[in-house]
């Protein structure tokens, strides 16, 4: 299934993509796309249902985040072999974890804002993972079973914030609208191998990351794993997994984004994102 949110921002409700791409309304059937909603029994009701008995839903509404009243943004850094590479790193021995804001996040075409002072806002097209019944302590052989679906997710980020100003990596991943999810929610079922799909971005119609899933140091399943032995995870966190090469960092001189840019990602399966950044007016 493909699930997503569409309406004013603040307002969105619940809907389903059929199979002929039509939105059809789930706010009968559940409140939101968001925490107990996305749990494997719920899941189950909705997946057997006839989609054509839902309402249509006419016009061109806003796709809001596929996912609802996130709690938990936790984000995994230098996870791809050849852009760990391009940047210098050393391959992590364990996943290297932060936080985004919750509150960062945006529908996937909505505007995103550089922030005040930024000098180097970057691009990262990622894979995010949407947590279904989740746990603690999740073994890496029942990891899926713990997953309610896959999206494309733009990790934002200040690289002066994040690397220059001291402390963790948060400084520069949590600013406003620096968490574009969407444009849905798909289903494990519907992903026949999520460690091995094309990854791409373009900054005003050039091709800056043209990448894969299948180059993660650490996979899907391992992630969640991992993650349960640290905190809890809840139905509807999301764990976004970590960029091929191709960001603006890893340019020869770095490029970064400075406003009037149209960024345009998306992800094998999991659909298309664009946004118009735009420089901070306060």
């Amino acid at each position: 299934m493909k699930l997503l949110r569409y309406g004013a921002a603040g307002q969105e409700k619940p809907g389903l993509l059929d199979a002929q791409g039509v939105l059809r309304d789930l706010s009968g059937i559940i409140p939101d796309v968001a925490g107990k909603a996305l749990t494997s029994g719920s899941l189950a009701k909705i997946k057997a249902l006839d989609p054509q008995t839902l309402p249509k839903v006419d016009g061109a509404p806003r796709i809001g985040a596929c996912v609802g009243d996130v709690r938990n943004f936790i984000a995994v850094g230098l996870n791809f072999a050849d852009h760990a590479a391009e940047t210098g790193a050393e391959i992590p021995k364990e996943p290297i974890l932060f936080n985004k804001a919750p509150n960062c996040i945006v529908g996937p075409n909505d505007d995103v804002i550089i922030p005040k002072g930024s000098k180097k806002t970057d691009w990262e097209v990622e894979l995010a993972i949407v947590i279904g019944d989740g746990g603690s302590y999740i073994p890496e052989d029942k990891a899926f079973a713990a997953i309610a679906g896959f999206a494309v997710c733009n990790d934002v980020s200040e690289r002066e914030f994040q690397i220059e100003r001291g402390g963790q990596w948060a400084k520069g991943k949590g600013c406003p609208t620096f968490g574009p999810l969407g444009p849905w929610l798909v289903t494990t079922d519907e992903v026949k191998d999520v460690q091995n799909l094309a990854m791409w971005l373009e900054v005003d119609g050039e091709r800056v990351q043209n990448g894969s899933s299948k180059t993660m140091i650490f996979g899907c399943a391992y992630l969640v794993h991992y993650i349960s032995q640290f905190m809890r995870l809840d139905p509807g966190d999301v764990i976004t997994t970590g960029t091929p090469p191709g960001v603006g960092l890893g340019f020869k001189p770095p490029r970064f984004l400075k406003g009037g840019e149209v960024v345009k990602l998306g992800i094998e399966g999991l659909g298309e994102q664009q946004q118009h950044f735009k420089a901070y007016q306060g």
